[in-house]
């Protein structure tokens, strides 16, 4: 197979970043009385063990983000294999139907977690880097749970796939 190198533009970039398979998570919390969420397949664990660090990137243009980064702490849901539409309903752009019938399991520390997910970890902003259009966030983990009865919902080639033995 000979290799053809594609022009670099940004659609030709998108589709290929789409190829690599990726969990999603969103990260949720209350800020002011109000559940805010915001949704990210650049989601990496194992950044380091000592500290707890896990990371994900964010679009500078993110609304959410600004009002996500003041919560003390931040829940992160790796969603379950079954919660595709749960998470086109979390990135919603109208952020009041975002949580419309959602169910949520509240921390004393701000952070929301989501039943049914495949992992959850309780956070705080470690560290925030620019990366071009992005800012790769660090969140230091203080506490979370695996259940290992529910796979992680998988994006790949733009859609939700479900992980086969």
């Amino acid at each position: 197979m000979i290799l053809t190198p594609q022009t670099l533009d940004s659609q030709v970039l998108r589709e290929t970043f789409a190829h690599f398979p990726s969990g999603v998570a969103a990260m949720t919390a209350e800020v002011d009385g109000a559940a805010h969420a915001l949704v990210a397949s650049s989601f990496t664990v194992g950044v380091s063990l000592e500290p707890a660090l896990v990371m994900f990137a964010v679009q500078k243009s993110s609304g959410t983000w600004p009002i996500l980064r003041q919560a003390r702490r931040v829940g992160v849901s790796i969603l379950g294999q079954d919660q595709g539409a749960l998470c086109r309903q979390l990135a919603n752009r109208d952020k009041n139907a975002r949580f419309a019938d959602v169910e949520v399991h509240r921390l004393e520390s701000g952070a929301l977690l989501l039943p049914h997910a495949s992992l959850w970890f309780e956070c705080s902003i470690f560290d925030e880097h620019p990366a071009g259009d992005h800012d790769v966030v660090l969140l230091e983990i203080h506490a979370l749970h695996a259940d290992k009865t529910t796979s992680p919902l998988v994006f790949h080639d733009s859609a939700f796939r479900q992980l086969a033995a």
